[in-house]
Order: C-alpha cells, then structure tokens, then sequence
C-alpha cells in the first residue's frame, strides 16, 4: 500500500501532528494558563462575543507557530482582538505563556484543526482579518494537494470576512507564493489590494521566525493582502 496515500473518508489534512519537546516553562505555562487563554473548540459556534472584554475588530491567525508575531501584534494593538489557531502544543505553550507574562486579555487561542474551527466555528461575515503566514509548502508535487491555500478553503475564508475585511498571506518559497496567487486571482469575492497578479512588496507585519529562517537558506519572501469585495 503507498504510505502516501488517504482513506477517501479522511479529509486531507494541510498539517501533520510532531511531537516536539516542550520546555519547562511552556509546560508550565498549560498546566497554568490553559483554562483562562485557550478557547475548547467543540464544533459548534463560537461565542466570540463573549471571548474578550470587549468588542473589537478581530483578526484570526491560522497556523502560528511559536506565536511570536501574533504576540506582538496583540500587544502592539490593544483596542483589536485577536485569535490564534495553532495545532502544535509547544508553540501553544510558548504563546500563552507570553499572554500570562504581559497580562493580554485581547488574544486567545484554539488548539484543533484551523480548517474546522473555521468551517465550524466561525460565522460569515464575523471576521475583520485572516493572516496566514509561512504555512508548510509541502513543495513535493505528489504533496500538493496538502497546501491549506486552496480554492475551496479561500472561499472559505471570503466567505467569514466581513466586507472590507482582509487576507494577508505569506510564505518564503516562491512556487508556493505563485500557487498562492494563482488560487486567491481565481476567487472573485476577493480583490488584490495592491492590484491585479502584485504581490505586497512592503507588507505591514512583524518578522516571523519562519521568515528569519528562510532568509538565512536564501529565500525570498512574497507577501500578499487581499480584500473582500461588498457584495
């Protein structure tokens, strides 16, 4: 049997569980803070009126891995909300343990599988802004099919933001950034901030760790924003 293969019953999924070590501290950090930052996602409908003290104008992080530049964007911007999804324990630990050391109470996070907490949790319409930085690329062809930026899901995505809400997407490996272009111009409730096939070429975001990485092998980096265009 080709161990590459999925059950049609499977979803394909755009991530794969690692173990990874985590560190004193980020084990500490769950066992501590767990309870007050991480939302149990159910499958039901989330009450994001009722995550954070007060409303605001939400983003939604997918896939923030140590979760360092979604902690400075919170703190940076105190009168947003902002909400991480993140499958990875250790990079889970490591963000709620930076919430607990600068006492945030505007950014929560959910530990399941982003494609389902959106389909699931998220309302149309209830969303200021999607980032999605530096997913996998999964630059093997026969693995392609694993890339989260599809059609399907960047309907998805259109689809929960409000009109006048933004996508904002990065990645350092040029065929992914490509494939990435290629999916969102296809998708017409979406428009190109900065014009038709452009990429975003001075982006407003902080450094990722997954950028600092790529730079040093030699990468590029392409950013892109999209808008959701009213109805």
């Amino acid at each position: 049997m080709n161990s590459d293969s999925e059950p049609k019953h499977r979803p394909i999924r755009s991530f794969v569980i690692r173990g990874g070590r985590m560190t004193d501290s980020q084990r500490k950090a769950i066992e501590e803070h767990w309870d007050k930052f991480v939302v149990d996602f159910t499958g039901q409908s989330l009450p994001l009126s009722s995550l954070f003290p007060t409303i605001a104008p939400l983003t939604v992080e997918i896939g923030f891995g140590m979760g360092d530049s979604l902690l400075a964007m919170a703190a940076a911007n105190p009168q947003q909300n902002f909400l991480g999804i993140e499958v990875h324990k250790p990079g889970v630990g490591k963000l709620i343990n930076g919430i607990a050391e600068q006492g945030l109470s505007n950014l929560k996070v959910i530990c399941d599988d982003a494609k389902e907490v959106i389909e699931q949790g998220l309302d149309n319409a209830s969303v200021d802004r999607f980032l999605v930085f530096f997913p996998d690329p999964w630059h093997k062809k026969k693995h392609h099919k694993r890339r989260i930026i599809q059609p399907q899901f960047s309907k998805l995505l259109s689809d929960r933001l409000k009109p006048g809400g933004k996508l904002h997407l990065a990645t350092d490996w040029q065929a992914y950034a490509e494939h990435m272009l290629e999916v969102l111009e296809a998708e017409p409730s979406l428009s190109n901030a900065n014009g038709p096939g452009q990429y975003w070429l001075e982006p407003d975001r902080p450094e990722t760790k997954f950028q600092r990485r790529g730079q040093r092998l030699g990468h590029g980096v392409w950013d892109l924003l999209y808008q959701k265009t009213p109805s």
